[in-house]
Parts: C-alpha cells; sequence; structure tokens
C-alpha cells in the first residue's frame, strides 16, 4: 500500500502552511461526537439525489474497497490552527464514484453523509478535484477508527473538515445547503489559503443565507 512518506521540516515546512496554522508532529484525533462502532454487515455507501440517472447506487463494504485503489500525498489543514504535511492517503478517488454513478447535468453541489448524520456541503469543483479521496489508508497503513475507518473523505485544497470521517454516502444537490458545520458559523466554502474559518468572513455568493 506505499511506504510512509517522509515529511518536511524547518524553515520549508512552514513556508508551505496557510495563514494562521503551524506545523503538527503527529495526528492529533479532532471529531464532535462519539467514535462509531464499525457493522460491517450493516454498512452501506450510497450516491443519491440529482443522479445523471434518477437512480441511487449502493456498494457494501467488500465492494466499496474493490473499487481502483490510488494514493495522494497531501497536506491536512485543520481549521483549529494545526497542518499535517505530506501524508500518503489511500483509497477510492471522488472522480471514480462520480464516473461510476454520474450526476445530473445542473447538479453545481454534493452533500457527503457521515454516521449519525453528520454532513459537510462541496462545490462539484472541489469534490471533482483529482485529488479528493475517500481515504482508507494513511502512510500504507488502514485507518484507525478514532481517524475514520472505514472511509474519511480528504479534500486537500480545503480546511479538514469538510472531509468528514466515517463516510456514508454523497447527496448530488442542484443548489447548494450548508451542511453540519456551516450552519454552526463555519465558512461554506473552507479555502485555508484564503483563511476562510468562519461564516462572518462570507462574501456574496460563497454561500446561502444562515
Amino acid at each position: 500500500m506505499g511506504q510512509p512518506v517522509e515529511r518536511t521540516t524547518g524553515e520549508a515546512a512552514a513556508s508551505e502552511l496557510p495563514p494562521g496554522q503551524r506545523l503538527q508532529r503527529g495526528w492529533p484525533v479532532t471529531h464532535y461526537g462519539p467514535v462509531p462502532k464499525f457493522r460491517p454487515e450493516r454498512w452501506e455507501f450510497r450516491v443519491f439525489g440529482a443522479t445523471a440517472d434518477g437512480d441511487k447506487r449502493c456498494w457494501n463494504h467488500e465492494e466499496f474497497t474493490a473499487l481502483p485503489y490510488t494514493t495522494v500525498v497531501a497536506d491536512l489543514h485543520c481549521v483549529t490552527k494545526f497542518s499535517m504535511l505530506g501524508a500518503e492517503w489511500g483509497g477510492v478517488p471522488a472522480r471514480t464514484v462520480l464516473d461510476i454513478a454520474p450526476p445530473a447535468a445542473d447538479v453545481t453541489h454534493v452533500m457527503v453523509w457521515a454516521e449519525y448524520g453528520f454532513s459537510s456541503n462541496l462545490r462539484l469543483a472541489d469534490f471533482a478535484s483529482e485529488r479528493t479521496i475517500f481515504a482508507t489508508h494513511k502512510d500504507g497503513e488502514l485507518l484507525t477508527a478514532e481517524h475514520g475507518f472505514p472511509v474519511r473523505l480528504v479534500v486537500p485544497h480545503l480546511y479538514a473538515w469538510k472531509g468528514p470521517k466515517w463516510v456514508r454516502g454523497v447527496e448530488y444537490m442542484t443548489d447548494d445547503r450548508r451542511g453540519f458545520w456551516e450552519e454552526r458559523g463555519y465558512h461554506n466554502v473552507g479555502d485555508p489559503w484564503k483563511e476562510q474559518r468562519y461564516s462572518y468572513q462570507e462574501e456574496p455568493g460563497d454561500g446561502p443565507e444562515l
């Protein structure tokens, strides 16, 4: 599944950080609510909403993990101001899901759904990035339960909350709708290089009204 990636350190690492971020050694556990118990016999990944053919697509755990596997070396920027650089994420590219279960022509956004009804909205272009990945592994090792096993979404160019842990499905949407944290004061887009942390920083067009 690949070898651990050596991380950049010192001044070079600091130069790669978005504004307001600090370099993190190790990987802190951050999430809201309890860690769900994985039950493989009940687990299902769904794609639904405004699909091209009007039908939903479902995979059980065995089927989902059998989809084409790839790796992406990318950073993780948490809105709590830590950044982890140069991790190797392994899993299923978001583009693979889009290819197998394409959205309707008028889809503009997706809602990524996770355990306990947690959700995060993304612009379709962000979801479709070649670096967006449904990660099952980090640095060649399976994710731990605390870090999102069996599947977490990683969207490297946005703050980490836009990529939920414990993902269970994707909803295609023809209009934007705020997810869990976006309804609770976090920025609707979440670009770390623009330091888009909170909803009060939003400009017209960044998202629907709260």
